[in-house]
């Protein structure tokens, strides 16, 4: 059973490095993160319940995803993609590497690690520029729709910090946060993301059918509970390690793509 790291005990600004704790207030290795809710603040928050998540897992969450195939467009275009059965095999992949980075970044905001430290850490795990530029534009899309959703000082002030765009699952993960989420829950809904996108860029790509499609993440249920799991529990030991601790697979096939694609003169998406 994944770790549940949302009663994360101390706090952090916004600084972009770990700072040293405050007497008492350190975990492990000195780690600092934000405070768990108290009967002081949580008005200030909303009354998180799990039907905060099916908005923010949500396609027509208004967060830019339909412009992105996640690396299906040029799948489809060499012809790893050609079908369901194909579709599934690559996001199968990329769940398990792309996918997990991005839902153990995403769990690690929502357990309350310091954002700017976990940007860095997620620049540390996109090694191809174009992937870099697609993140930082998703989460400038996402910030826009979460502060609507879900207004929070901590969203307001990684808006502030990184005015073109922190990576997506950072702010993925801050949202799931002011919603009142767990770290768990921002790693399922980071984690479906990391497939629905492709499946729904397939269907355009090559005219799939939809029901086809929905088959493929129905089929893949276990996969994602199991990569949410993980995630979680590795947000949980970067509670007391720091970002070090996260994963970071590679997917070497999916950078060298990204590049090629980026420099397309016609692309139905944009990454």
């Amino acid at each position: 059973m994944a770790a549940d790291v949302s009663t994360a005990p101390t706090a952090v600004p916004l600084t972009g490095r770990p700072t040293r704790p405050a007497q008492g207030a350190a975990g492990a290795g000195g780690v600092r993160v934000r405070p768990r809710e108290t009967s002081d603040n949580r008005a200030a928050r909303p009354t998180g319940t799990r039907a905060a998540l099916l908005v923010l897992a949500d396609g027509r969450f208004p967060a830019g995803g339909h412009a992105h195939s996640g690396g299906a467009e040029p799948a489809v275009k060499t012809g790893r993609i050609r079908d369901a059965a194909t579709m599934e095999e690559f996001c199968r992949g990329r769940l398990h590497t792309a996918g997990l980075t991005a839902a153990a970044l995403a769990a690690a905001a929502a357990a309350g690690l310091d954002p700017l430290v976990l940007d860095e850490a997620a620049d540390a795990r996109t090694p191809a520029p174009a992937l870099r530029a697609a993140a930082r534009r998703l989460g400038r899309q996402m910030m826009r729709a979460a502060r609507a959703a879900w207004p929070s000082p901590e969203l307001d002030a990684l808006a502030a910090a990184r005015p073109r765009g922190a990576h997506q699952p950072i702010v993925l993960g801050l949202a799931a946060r002011a919603a009142g989420l767990t770290p768990l829950d921002a790693a399922h809904a980071s984690a479906y993301e990391a497939v629905s996108g492709p499946a729904t860029a397939t269907v355009r790509l090559l005219s799939l059918d939809p029901f086809d499609a929905t088959a493929v993440l129905a089929h893949l249920a276990a996969d994602l509970d199991q990569v949410a799991g993980a995630a979680a529990e590795a947000a949980a030991r970067a509670v007391r390690e720091g970002a070090a601790a996260l994963p970071a697979p590679s997917a070497p096939l999916l950078d060298i793509t990204a590049e090629q694609h980026a420099t397309w003169p016609v692309r139905l998406f944009a990454s």
